[in-house]
């Protein structure tokens, strides 16, 4: 039997929207490697989304392969970035971050956040230490929205996060893998203009909101930064695409008419029915989540009969048996299938 899937937000393939976008432009002969009408468009619908019209965007395919890009551009090879220890670029990226020759430096984090005054005694703590010299140096901070917990932080965290980084002189640098269902949370006070003013650097996913593949990089700012061949160094990193007008084309598609946020706002309203049953049936979570990943806590005979139909991810091994889990919404996510598992969690033990 097929299960239905609730393992991540990037099982499908992509919107319809962007996928006529493909078909229809799919004869046109244009320049290679982002050098096109498409891309240039596509960079100004996001500089207008975003208030900055000096930014400077870049398109790549993926988040690991963004990730590893601008934190190796913006860090010397003494300096290390911070985390939080359940940080994407610390647990699931297998080490590439390192693999660079940069070091990913923990903290603890609350909720999946990091916390500005803990970031601040570490860097003070790190500052007073006589052999802080023979230490990597921490250069910048980087942080997720929505957190690798569903979690988000408010305007006023990341502008305390933004003192910090200003007093100490680091770059602050956010994922946006799943920028989309943290803006369109119920939860959030922030816009793209708000994570624009705030950071050095950040990235818009496409990948996990409904485009084949892609992630745009944007730097708010270039005028503070050293930017230059950044392009090349996308390119040793493999990530320039000959083809670059095939993302172009879907960053086009999706800041046209507000698909990006159409299709973050479906994903979250699916997850807080998924939500809502759980709660109904009295079923803890393992951290309170307003986005499109859901973590319940769930007995050894729950887990077995929910696994029987559908398949999610085993988030977090629990005392007695317990296992915490994760549900994970998309924009493709179908009320029928929403409708099969809320009867099934009804049905539970």
């Amino acid at each position: 039997m097929n299960k239905i899937k609730f393992e991540t937000d990037y099982q499908e393939g992509a919107s319809p929207e962007i996928l006529e976008r493909l078909i229809s432009t799919n004869l046109e002969q244009t320049s290679g490697y982002g050098e096109d009408s498409h891309c240039q468009n596509a960079k100004d619908l996001i500089r207008r989304e975003i208030g900055k019209p000096d930014s400077a965007v870049y398109f790549m395919a993926g988040g690991t392969q963004t990730n590893t890009t601008v934190i190796k551009h913006l860090l010397r090879p003494c300096e290390g970035v911070i985390a939080v220890s359940s940080g994407h670029i610390n647990v699931h990226e297998s080490g590439a971050i390192e693999a660079t020759g940069h070091k990913v430096l923990t903290l603890e984090g609350h909720n999946g956040l990091l916390d500005a005054e803990d970031l601040r005694r570490y860097i003070e703590a790190l500052n007073a230490d006589p052999t802080n010299e023979h230490m990597v140096q921490p250069a910048m901070v980087y942080i997720s929205y929505s957190s690798e917990l569903g979690t988000l932080y408010t305007k006023s965290m990341l502008s305390e996060i933004k003192k910090v980084c200003e007093n100490f002189g680091l770059k602050l640098f956010i994922d946006g893998a799943r920028l989309g269902t943290g803006l369109t949370s119920s939860a959030s006070d922030m816009t793209m203009r708000d994570i624009a003013e705030l950071c050095d650097a950040f990235y818009i996913g496409g990948t996990k909101n409904g485009a084949l593949l892609g992630e745009a990089v944007v730097f708010p700012r270039p005028e503070t930064l050293n930017l230059k061949h950044f392009t090349t160094l996308i390119k040793q990193q493999g990530g320039l695409l000959a083809k670059g007008r095939l993302l172009g084309i879907q960053f086009e598609a999706l800041f046209e008419d507000g698909l990006f946020y159409r299709n973050a706002e479906h994903a979250n309203a699916q997850a807080m029915k998924i939500k809502r049953a759980f709660t109904e049936k009295g079923i803890p979570f393992l951290i309170d989540s307003p986005t499109n990943q859901q973590f319940p806590i769930l007995t050894r005979q729950q887990n077995e009969t929910l696994s029987e139909k559908f398949s999610y991810e085993l988030w977090q091994p629990l005392d007695d048996g317990k296992s915490a889990v994760r549900f994970c919404t998309s924009w493709a996510t179908t009320d029928s299938n929403i409708d099969e598992l809320i009867q099934a969690i009804h049905q539970l033990a």
